[in-house]
């Protein structure tokens, strides 16, 4: 008897899967070659993807860009959150939030978004699209972050803290992909956390 055919894949799961390709192909070449290196033409030829189907599903750049970068985002937040699992307690907590939100802001998603920004100063439609993401992933990153510091922002001026320490991280994060200043980062991160836990003590003491 002849050999059976394979199962056929259903159309939606492959949709799915060459929209990934194609997300993943983007945020490849954001970070390899910026925003102006960037082509729908060599995202489809990376990807395996026809140009008419990847003209089918984002008619243009700029829609490919930001789907891609928000899928990533998605997915950085995931393993963001993964990583907050796994942080350790006691006095080294502090030290180890930073250095995860440190490995969050020097990612491939954050330079492929780094791009976008720079590009959205002078672009309003991308500015339109991406302005609401970077809202709601800050919005989300500064929730994080109160949660795993532990972090109470009814106190006068721990909100500012809190938003100070990831203004602090970015930054580093900008820095990192100049150069690779690990050390430097890590010699401030450490100075850090020790400013953190002396502002923060008393947001952690069980009450009598």
């Amino acid at each position: 008897m002849p050999p059976s055919a394979p199962p056929r894949v259903p159309q939606g799961e492959r949709t799915r899967a060459m929209r990934a390709r194609l997300l993943d192909a983007t945020v490849e070449c954001l970070v390899e070659r910026g925003f102006a290196g960037t082509s729908t033409t060599l995202v489809s030829e990376r990807a395996g993807v026809s140009r008419g189907a990847q003209l089918h599903h984002f008619p243009t750049k700029n829609a490919l860009v930001v789907a891609a970068v928000e899928h990533l985002t998605e997915v950085r937040g995931a393993e963001l959150a993964a990583a907050a699992r796994a942080l350790p307690a006691g006095e080294r907590r502090t030290r180890a939030v930073l250095q995860v939100l440190a490995d969050h802001f020097t990612s491939p998603v954050f330079t492929a978004a780094l791009e976008l920004w720079v590009a959205a100063r002078t672009d309003a439609t991308l500015l339109e699209a991406v302005a609401p993401l970077e809202q709601r992933v800050g919005r989300e990153t500064h929730r994080l972050t109160v949660e795993l510091l532990g972090a109470d922002e009814s106190r006068e001026g721990v909100r500012e803290l809190v938003q100070g320490t990831l203004d602090l991280v970015r930054g580093l994060g900008l820095a990192a992909t100049i150069t690779d200043d690990t050390r430097r980062r890590g010699r401030i991160l450490d100075e850090w956390a020790v400013v953190l836990d002396a502002a923060l003590r008393d947001d952690r003491e069980e009450p009598a």
